[in-house]
């Protein structure tokens, strides 16, 4: 069984070296992967490069949080919008950007505004000092649906400048517009992860039912506030720096649950490297369908991801 685990890690390995090498060549100019390397060619490189860091932090953080909702929510639907991150992150871009003050602004602003939904979200769910799963998803629909209707009304009557360059930023981008930003939300996306991972017996645990893990030890209420607290993080810093990316935290796990199995401690850097090559494929496939002009990745992510969901759902069902 280890052996099978290496061999699974090693295509992977294999698999992402081989999306950052199309990811680094290929775009609406391509270029040789060796050619990349000389002088004239070093600052399409290095933005490219860029582009790739910002795939890897979010299709990572994206996909380990999606891990950890489904394992403490024991709902396979569960994503890292599933708490309001993504509404509240967007409404605060569209404020940002009708105040005229998009630029440096708009990141701060959404991310302060996801955390603000996520918290109302968290205490509309919460009865004394539990928290039911059923009143969590509730109440993160209820929220996300009405904050999507303030955003529909805010942008109705936006300009048509401002409503471009909103839904542009809506449906995702992996541009770099500021180093110590990502730097800074690469840092809070991998301590996350890390964190996480800590939790990943707790998890496993988790993922049977609470009673059980309550049996062995967990802390289940406890573990789930701190879950709940790092995945919004990490969701919200995410949003912040690259848009609302759908799928990603939904179909990744899903595919490595069937890959590696269910087992925390081996699924979570699984999933990391995974998410990681496809969310660069799907940026390079947004930069060169189409070339000069470039897709969202939010596009491409929905497109590609729709369809394997439909699969996995599928074969779910005939395996029932």
């Amino acid at each position: 069984m280890k052996s099978r685990i290496k061999i699974k890690i090693t295509m992977l390995l294999f698999i992402l070296a081989a999306s950052i090498a199309l990811g680094l060549s290929r775009g609406a100019v391509d270029i040789p992967f060796l050619s990349l390397f000389e002088m004239p060619n070093r600052p399409i490189l290095y933005l490219r490069f860029l582009r790739i860091l910002v795939a890897a932090v979010a299709g990572s953080g994206l996909a380990v949080s999606g891990i950890a909702l489904q394992a403490i929510l024991r709902n396979p639907l569960a994503e890292p919008y599933l708490l309001g991150t993504s509404s509240g992150a967007a409404l605060g871009a569209v404020i940002a950007v009708i105040l005229g003050s998009a630029g440096l602004y708009l990141p701060p602003a959404a991310f302060l505004s996801a955390v603000l939904s996520v918290t109302l979200v968290y205490a509309i769910a919460k009865q004394g000092e539990h928290i039911p799963v059923q009143s969590l998803i509730l109440s993160g629909v209820i929220v996300s649906v009405a904050l999507s209707a303030i955003i529909v009304f805010l942008v109705s009557i936006s300009s048509d400048g401002a409503l471009h360059g909103l839904m542009w930023w809506l449906w995702g981008s992996l541009e770099v517009y500021d180093m110590k930003l990502l730097s800074v939300v690469a840092l809070i996306v991998f301590a996350g992860i890390a964190a996480i991972f800590f939790f990943s017996q707790d998890m496993n645990a988790m993922s049977v039912g609470e009673e059980y893990a309550s049996h062995v030890g967990v802390k289940t209420e406890e573990v789930k506030k701190i879950l709940f607290f790092i995945t919004s993080l990490v969701s919200a810093s995410i949003v912040c720096v690259s848009g609302i990316i759908g799928f990603v935290g939904l179909i990744i796990p899903h595919i490595m649950r069937l890959a590696v199995g269910p087992d925390h401690r081996v699924l979570i850097p699984c999933t990391c490297v995974a998410a990681s090559a496809f969310m660069i494929l799907c940026d390079m496939m947004g930069r060169t369908l189409l070339a000069p002009l470039e897709i969202p990745i939010g596009v491409i992510t929905a497109v590609v991801g729709a369809p394997i969901f439909i699969i996995l759902l599928k074969r779910k069902q005939r395996i029932r």
